[in-house]
């Protein structure tokens, strides 16, 4: 019972938090992702590759869950290959798009909702241990900022998770 609390408790947080949004460089949240994940960058030997990335106005902490999230399923779904993760963002009319890619297994077009369901799991926790409920935080936090989430990918060839931002002006005193 303990493990599914402590398993639940970053969804609730996600869902429920009402925390400040302020504006966050996403370059240093980037920096603050790969020294969180760097023992399972390293073992893996994965390559994390930033693009330039925006400021934008967001819960910092949620925002780093997310981009950790997303960054350690690319690596935990790897194929035979190490792991290479592409990070980039693009502006498109009043969002930000960020896409997190990857060279790993894939996943097939029908799953590609069922993924973001809590404790749908593709694969067994034999193949890839896990609770089920971490791309349910990601499509939670991306939703409690007025954005949106989404894959593309096919099996065999690796997957881009996109998910949008409003943009939001930022005052000049924090740029």
């Amino acid at each position: 019972m303990r493990i599914l609390e402590f398993t639940l408790l970053p969804l609730t947080t996600a869902a429920l938090c009402a925390c400040a949004s302020t504006p966050k460089q996403t370059v240093e949240l980037s920096a603050t992702v790969g020294r969180d994940l760097e023992a399972a960058i390293k073992d893996s030997c994965a390559q994390v590759q930033y693009q330039p990335l925006p400021t934008v106005t967001a819960d910092g902490s949620q925002l780093l869950q997310l981009l950790q999230n997303l960054i350690a399923n690319a690596m935990k779904f790897h194929s035979k290959e190490p792991p290479v993760i592409q990070i980039s963002c693009e502006k498109k009319g009043r969002e930000w798009i960020f896409s997190v890619a990857d060279n790993g297994i894939g996943i097939a077009a029908e799953h590609a909702e069922t993924i973001f369901v809590i404790f749908k799991r593709l694969h067994t926790r034999a193949e890839y241990p896990g609770s089920g409920i971490g791309l349910s935080i990601c499509k939670k936090i991306v939703e409690h900022h007025g954005g949106r989430i989404w894959v593309e990918s096919a099996p065999g060839h690796g997957c881009t998770f996109y998910f949008t931002l409003p943009v939001q002006a930022i005052p000049q005193e924090t740029r």
